[in-house]
């Protein structure tokens, strides 16, 4: 007769056991277990991660949001508007009655700002017909005059954009695309 031994005996019937299928639906059991758990604790980290991003970026409120849409002018191609038809003024000039006519386009990357002009035209033409004619015909030949009068009007617009809701840093240029005086 053989010596039994207890501890081989043990081990011998824990192999058989994990030999089973039942023993093999286990360790399947685990491993899914654990795998699930993982994909559910991973998704859990991403998600607060991103909650905790956007609330950082957005936790100051409309103000910041707004500061940095100020900061970040729109990228793309250039939009010019045309400020038709051209504007035509009188002022004095030495005694003399003189006219002034000037064509004007104005430049922004920015379609809502474009469109926000369109809309004010009223306003954004008033404004530039009292400009334009409270000129001297003496500054306006020069070249330097006329980009004085130039950058007046760019500073003009940009005070009716921030009056009626827009950007006005959005608006960058103005250009006089005629400028007629007799």
């Amino acid at each position: 007769m053989a010596a039994q031994n207890p501890v081989a005996d043990a081990a011998d019937k824990s192999a058989d056991k994990a030999a089973t299928p039942a023993g093999k639906g286990r360790g399947k059991l685990f491993l899914i277990v654990v795998v699930s758990t993982a994909v559910v604790l991973l998704g859990a980290g991403v998600g607060a991660a991103m909650w905790l991003t956007s609330k950082a970026r957005h936790g100051a409120g409309p103000a910041q949001a707004k500061a940095e849409e100020k900061a970040t002018p729109p990228a793309g191609p250039p939009i010019y508007l045309p400020l038709d038809p051209p504007f035509v003024v009188n002022f004095d000039a030495d005694q003399a009655v003189r006219f002034l006519q000037i064509a004007v386009q104005v430049m922004t990357r920015d379609p809502a700002t474009a469109e926000l002009l369109k809309n004010n035209d009223p306003l954004v033409r008033n404004d530039l017909l009292l400009l334009f004619g409270n000129q001297k015909y003496a500054q306006l030949t020069t070249r330097e005059g006329k980009e004085a009068l130039r950058n007046q009007a760019l500073e003009d617009l940009r005070k009716v954009l921030a009056q009626t809701g827009g950007h006005p840093e959005r608006l960058e240029a103005v250009y006089f695309t005629s400028f007629v005086m007799q």
